[in-house]
């Protein structure tokens, strides 16, 4: 069961101030957006990586955000407490991987991600259902940001 109740530790464990966006998940309307507005200054410092260093940069993150995630849902007893939006900053994350570069891109990008990740079609539904944990936090983030990457890279070879 998700709660709105923001715990008072995102503000002195470390651990939870990662998970709650480094306090942006503390806004009490519409979390997971302002969870991705702050991957965007992350994706702008890590978009002209090489890819191999962008996706492992994105690879790195993902996974500390599935142990940030665990402790953090464990420690406050909330499983996905809406608040927790490192996996909103992982899957924006994916969903800009190898885009071309511009802000149309970028707002292309933050609409489908959000979109995918509010809507939560199949398979990602099933993800954000069965799989528990901070497994279960990020991956349906992470499904929803290759879903939209996915779209984004259609839409370069097939429209521009």
């Amino acid at each position: 069961m998700k709660t709105k109740t923001i715990p008072a530790t995102v503000w002195r464990n470390p651990i939870h101030f990662i998970a709650f966006g480094f306090g942006v998940g503390t806004i009490r309307v519409a979390p997971g957006t302002f969870g991705t507005f702050i991957a965007v200054p992350i994706y702008l410092l890590l978009q002209d990586l090489m890819p191999l260093y962008y996706v492992a940069g994105v690879c790195l993150i993902i996974l500390s955000g599935v142990w940030v995630c665990d402790v953090t849902s464990r420690d406050i007893g909330v499983d996905d407490h809406p608040g927790i939006v490192i996996d909103e900053i992982a899957g924006f994350l994916v969903t800009m991987t190898a885009v071309p570069s511009g802000w149309l891109w970028l707002l292309y990008g933050f609409i489908l991600f959000r979109l995918f990740d509010i809507w939560k079609p199949w398979p990602i539904c099933v993800i954000d259902r069965k799989v528990r944990g901070g497994i279960g936090v990020m991956l349906d983030d992470v499904a929803a940001g290759i879903i939209a990457c996915a779209i984004i890279h259609v839409t370069v070879i097939f429209v521009v």
